[in-house]
Order: structure tokens, then C-alpha cells, then sequence
């Protein structure tokens, strides 16, 4: 298990790699495969042997090897970033058929988190076709562990996330984007593929996170009441955070009820 931990964290800074580009050039419009990297400030082309994931950067000093202007430290951040997401995201999946599934939801976490805070969108280009890589891969898991129920839950976790955030959308305009609507029905399928602890755990912590958020910003002075705090990335921490606290959130509340928890 710890040696699955360490190489999916291996390849979560080579994706991490390939997301800053994603974030970068995703909002604009750009191709994510051609040209290929280059400085912002000189337009030279990123060497191969400056493409290492963290390594160049340091061994740079995070300079560009050109023009000597500063490489923006978010960019190894992003890349161990995405390293850590995964490792974890591998701790508690396991060596198990959703372990792709969910390393896919984990890198456009990630990618989605950030354009989200950068330009308070959550494109079409990443957030649409990730329902049928979501459904394909989720569906390769069932039929792996036989267990197809889990399948028909995740169909309808989507369902049931997707319409929430549309009533929820319609009920006060403005108090979130529709991106947030289409993303919604992504998430539900990770969750309810997971189970319906996960589904509601997931779905309430966007919320909860999003709210204690707004309290700091507000307390702060960094955002008035009017202000629009981008909601994506709570989603988005929400449904991750839910794979690992849904079991034991859902027996403490079942305990407070005086519920004994499902065998």
C-alpha cells in the first residue's frame, strides 16, 4: 500500500505539471498541446531538462534560464499540490478499480480550484466532457469489483446533486453560477459512487466550507456582503473531504439520533 501511495504521488507531480498548463491556457481559449511551453516574459522554449516537476524550478532558483525573470513559485506549489492530492486520494481508495476515477476527479479538482479563484469560471472545456470520463470510469470500477448497484447509485447521486444546485440556482439568482449547477452533477456521481453517507456529507460540507470561508474573508475586511466568493472550489473540497470523513460523520449522527450504524 505505502509503495501505491508513493507512485501515485510520483505521478501527481507530472500531472501537476501538465494542470499548470491547463490553468493557464483552459480560460484563455488555448490549445493545452501545442505550442509548447514557452517564458512569459521572453518567449523562449521551456527545455526538456527544465520541464522536471519541482526539480527545475529549484535548480533555476526560479528563474527562466533565458532572460533570468522570475518563475512564479505557484508553479511547483501546483505540482506538489497535485502530488499530495493524490497520495491521499490513493491512502484511502486503495489498489482498487476506482482508483482512476478518482485520481481523475482529484486532477480537475485541482485544475477547476484554481481557475476558479482566478477567473470565477468553471469552463465548459474541462467541467462538460468530465461527465462521460466520470461515467466511463465509474462504470470500468463496477463492473471490476461487481458491483454494479454502486453504478445506479452514482446515477443517481448525480441526478439527485444536479438538481439540487438548479433549484437552488433558480430559487436565488445569483448566489451561484451555472457552472457551479454543471459541476454539481460530476460530484454527484463520485459521491453516490461511494455511497449515500458520502452524497450527503459531501454535498453539506461544500456549504459548510464555503460559509466558514465567507466568515473569514467577511471578518477580514477581504470581501464586503456583496461580494462574489467564487463557490467551485468548496464543491470541490467538499466531495474530496467526503471520501475520507462520510463513514465516521454518518455514525456520529446516527450515534446523536440513538441510531446504531449499518452493519
Amino acid at each position: 500500500m505505502t509503495a501505491l501511495v508513493v507512485a501515485v504521488g510520483f505521478s501527481g507531480l507530472l500531472v501537476g505539471s501538465f494542470l499548470n498548463v491547463v490553468v493557464h491556457r483552459v480560460p484563455l481559449g488555448l490549445s493545452v498541446v501545442s505550442p509548447g511551453s514557452s517564458c512569459p516574459a521572453c518567449g523562449s522554449p521551456v527545455r526538456a531538462r527544465d520541464n522536471v516537476p519541482v526539480l527545475s524550478w529549484v535548480l533555476l532558483r526560479g528563474r527562466c534560464r533565458d532572460c533570468r525573470s522570475p518563475i512564479s513559485w505557484r508553479y511547483p506549489a501546483l505540482e506538489l499540490g497535485t502530488a499530495v492530492v493524490f497520495a491521499c486520494v490513493a491512502a484511502v481508495v486503495g489498489p482498487t478499480w476506482a482508483l482512476p476515477a478518482y485520481l481523475y476527479l482529484a486532477a480537475i479538482a485541482v485544475a477547476l480550484a484554481l481557475i476558479d479563484l482566478d477567473v470565477r469560471r468553471l469552463p465548459d472545456p474541462i467541467v462538460l466532457p468530465s461527465y462521460a470520463v466520470t461515467g466511463v470510469l465509474l462504470a470500468v470500477a463496477s463492473w471490476g469489483e461487481d458491483d454494479w448497484p454502486a453504478l445506479l447509485r452514482a446515477g443517481l447521486g448525480g441526478v439527485s446533486l444536479f438538481v439540487l444546485y438548479v433549484v437552488l440556482f433558480v430559487v436565488k439568482p445569483g448566489g451561484m453560477g451555472l457552472g457551479d449547477v454543471k459541476l454539481a452533477g460530476v460530484l454527484g456521481l463520485y459521491l453516490g459512487w461511494w455511497g449515500w453517507a458520502a452524497l450527503a456529507v459531501g454535498g453539506f460540507a461544500a456549504f459548510l466550507l464555503g460559509g466558514l470561508a465567507g466568515c473569514v474573508l467577511l471578518a477580514s475586511g477581504r470581501a464586503g456582503r456583496a461580494s462574489r466568493i467564487p463557490f467551485g472550489p468548496y464543491m470541490l473540497a467538499g466531495a474530496l473531504s467526503a471520501l475520507w470523513v462520510a463513514a465516521p460523520v454518518a455514525d456520529w449522527y446516527l450515534a446523536l439520533l440513538g441510531l446504531d450504524p449499518p452493519a
